[in-house]
């Protein structure tokens, strides 16, 4: 696997509608891993990439890690999150007062990661959420799938394989 260490970095461009084209992007990631043409175009691990999408997903059941921003800072945050819904999220965002800019990045392997990932998509695709946003409160199951799928679009982009 080669990995390309840098800030201004070219990544993928991803359009994950559904869940099912996810799990599809996972499974052609996995085969470009098991075959050795998997490349990273980032700074973190495949495994961490899937751990952290997964966490993301995982907190609408388990909970947020962090506490919510000021009222004010939610207000705005409401407009900018439908923004990147519409048109995707940008790199390099990091959570204020968060170390590191943000959580779940934990090592793994990259099949022990899809494995993950893919549960959580399932859970994501038929259980509604327990735990509202810090940052959003409560927000509807579409945007949750579709938020989450903006992400999904942000980290796999990273991910790069031939074909």
């Amino acid at each position: 696997m080669k990995t390309i260490s840098t800030k201004e970095v070219q990544r993928r461009s991803l359009k994950l509608d559904t869940i099912d084209q996810c799990v599809e992007e996972l499974d052609r990631i996995e085969a470009a891993g098991a075959n050795g043409t998997l490349e990273v175009l980032g700074n973190w691990t495949p495994g961490q990439i899937m751990a952290h999408l997964s966490a993301w997903i995982e907190y609408g059941w388990d909970g947020y890690p962090m506490k919510g921003p000021p009222f004010f800072v939610r207000w705005i945050l409401k407009f900018a999150m439908k923004r990147m819904v519409k048109n995707g999220m940008s790199a390099g965002f990091s959570i204020p007062g968060v170390e590191g800019g943000t959580t779940g990045q934990d090592d793994m392997e990259l099949i022990a990661g899809i494995a993950r990932l893919k549960k959580a998509l399932e859970r994501l695709k038929t259980e509604p959420a327990t735990h509202d946003s810090p940052a959003l409160g409560k927000v509807s199951e579409e945007f949750r799938t579709q938020l989450n799928l903006r992400h999904a679009e942000l980290h796999l982009g990273f991910l790069n394989y031939p074909g």
